[in-house]
């Protein structure tokens, strides 16, 4: 049987490249899937697609940002469904919005404070939402994911560094709070995914060949090779399941060796 049979899977941000590889994994282990963005178009497509695999799946137009639309929302999930055992959220600007490669003396304080306004304030919406049902229901998962910048060893991100890193203290700080109701808060910390749309982007901005891209971020790592969505989302799964049950306010580090703790 598929590890996620029977769990409701909420994904924000599922427009995006992992949002969406995370959402098709969570349906591929048996879950059903509530999928959400900014745009009509791109969580159709993907409700559609993972329909078509014999996944359920149900699109929504969610600003993510907003605490009453998702409150809202995660009202109408669990009046469908019932509850919610799975929340993610992947919700975050566009990579040229970001300022990665400057340093921190040349950021303006809206450079600064822009993943902080946007990454920080949503997974917090958005697991805060979710947490007050999985309180009632007595059970529950909540996922963050961070990324290498998290521990500082990456020259020029400064603002999203330090997003990931106060999303890796919240990990802690939320599970302590629920757990002794039954719920879950995990992080996992990834390695740039090389196929994901903020990677490409990224390495489209520096004037740098993709396969030459793909052969730095590899070379990064113990194992000398390169991430993808598809290894963040399967990661993703093993972490929301219950064969990781004793796994609560901890940051798992899959960036193999990229980044140490």
């Amino acid at each position: 049987m598929s590890i996620l049979h029977g769990k409701r899977a909420v994904v924000f941000g599922a427009g995006g490249s992992l949002g969406a590889a995370v959402a098709r994994e969570f349906a591929r282990e048996g879950a059903e899937v509530f999928v959400s963005g900014r745009t009509q178009a791109n969580v159709d497509a993907l409700a559609a697609n993972i329909t078509s695999c014999g996944g359920p799946a149900h699109a929504a137009v969610v600003d993510a940002l907003d605490e009453a639309a998702v409150d809202d929302y995660l009202e109408d999930v669990v009046g469908q469904a019932g509850r919610i055992d799975v929340v993610y959220n992947g919700v975050g600007p566009r990579i040229g919005e970001y300022a990665n490669g400057r340093r921190a003396v040349d950021l303006t304080i809206d450079q600064f404070m822009l993943p902080a306004n946007t990454v920080l304030k949503s997974n917090f919406v958005t697991a805060r939402g979710a947490a007050r049902h999985m309180l009632r229901q007595h059970g529950g998962v909540i996922l963050f994911v961070t990324g290498s910048p998290a521990r500082g060893h990456t020259p020029g991100a400064t603002a999203i560094g330090a997003v990931f890193g106060a999303l890796e203290n919240l990990t802690e700080n939320l599970a302590i709070e629920v757990g002794p109701a039954g719920v879950r808060v995990v992080c996992l910390r990834t390695l740039a995914n090389v196929d994901s749309r903020t990677i490409i982007e990224t390495v489209a901005a520096a004037n740098v060949p993709m396969e030459q891209g793909i052969a730095r971020f590899a070379d990064s790592t113990f194992l000398k090779v390169p991430a993808t969505v598809n290894d963040t989302a399967r990661a993703a799964v093993l972490l929301v399941s219950d064969s990781a049950r004793m796994w609560s306010g901890t940051v798992v580090n899959a960036t193999a060796g990229a980044t140490l703790d």
